[in-house]
């Protein structure tokens, strides 16, 4: 829209800063006052009433009040931790950084369990939503297993395109066997096919599901708690309406998100063909620094216990990277160790 036809009636006529507000200049020379004070003073006080002594000692033009001064140490945090500092939260996708920049689209899935049915008859639902875009999709059956995901992924991004990554749980759905190492399944297997990066959230971790957890929350209280339904086939139609509208409602948001990529014309996926491409396992370390990871347990590094590290399996290098990840520092993102990976390429069995 261009600026000369938007309506700015309802905007305050006021300047957009209030003209009694303290100047970043001046907050950040109450804290420096502040460090100086408690290293150097001679009465050893550092506290609100010392910083208006100094620096109405160096005849600071206008300083600010004694109380204003105790709002600026507690709003920049620099009260000794005796009150909790709310950070601000990390950016969606922080733990991959090209997705947390906005340039690559992730697209979340998750299976819905647990449901019955009027008559007894046991039902599931896969769902998934794009982090970005939000792009939901739904899919009721009566079991969900890999084959009947990797059949719905298949037509939803022939729809949609290509996303860069695809995030799961560590279901074996999705994952594949636990009970061997070296397992990669069947929609890993799709995933790279596709040159997407399959990404695996940490077990027992909260937050990095939470795009489609809500949606889940959302498709149960809007269509599996809302009706009454007496088969598969009513409960499906009614989640497709609500699929229609809720992408009509986030049309907007949808367009804005970031490109994917078109499906591959006459594509058909080859389970036998030899892997190449990465997959990312988002684990958290044990005590002493390791790391398990399809099922090698692996040491990463001592000085990193018990922190969030972001796994590369790269089946093209041949080698795994680890990168140590922190939410109060999501941009930092430093390698800690490299280590050699050489995948058995056997035949998968369908």
């Amino acid at each position: 829209m261009r600026l000369d036809r938007v309506e700015w009636s309802d905007r305050p006529r006021g300047p957009c800063l209030p003209g009694n507000k303290t100047s970043l200049e001046l907050e950040d020379l109450v804290l420096r006052l502040r460090r100086e004070l408690k290293d150097t003073s001679a009465l050893g006080e550092f506290g609100a009433a010392a910083i208006l002594r100094e620096l109405e000692h160096r005849h600071v033009d206008k300083p600010p009040s004694l109380r204003t001064i105790g709002r600026i140490l507690e709003r920049r945090g620099a009260l000794d931790g005796r009150k909790r500092i709310r950070r601000p939260p990390p950016p969606r996708g922080w733990y991959l950084l090209d997705v947390a920049a906005g340039h690559a689209e992730l697209d979340c899935f998750d299976i819905i369990e647990g449901m019955v049915i009027q008559g007894g008859h046991a039902v599931e639902a896969l769902t998934g939503t794009s982090l970005h875009g939000g792009l939901v999709a739904t899919w009721v059956q009566q079991t969900i297993t890999a084959k009947i995901a990797v059949r719905a992924l298949v037509e939803h991004w022939r729809c949609f395109g290509l996303p860069a990554y695809a995030q799961f749980d560590n279901d074996t759905i999705f994952q594949g066997a636990h009970h061997h190492p070296d397992s990669i399944g069947r929609v890993s297997r799709l995933c790279l096919a596709l040159g997407i990066v399959p990404v695996f959230t940490p077990p027992q971790e909260t937050g990095f599901q939470a795009a489609i957890e809500n949606f889940n929350g959302r498709w149960e209280a809007k269509v599996w708690n809302r009706f009454r339904h007496h088969s598969r086939q009513a409960l499906r139609r009614r989640s497709d309406r609500f699929i229609t509208a809720h992408r009509r409602r986030a049309a907007a948001r949808i367009e804005a998100a970031p490109h994917r990529e078109p499906f591959p014309v006459n594509w058909q996926l080859d389970l036998q063909a030899e892997l190449q491409g990465c997959l990312v396992f988002l684990r958290r370390t044990t005590a002493k620094g390791g790391v398990t990871v399809l099922g090698h347990t692996l040491s990463v590094d001592h000085h990193w216990p018990n922190r969030l590290v972001r796994a590369e399996v790269d089946l093209t290098e041949r080698c795994i990277r680890f990168y140590a990840l922190r939410r109060r520092e999501p941009t930092y993102q430093p390698l800690l160790k490299q280590v050699p990976y050489e995948f058995p390429q056997r035949r998968f069995h369908e």
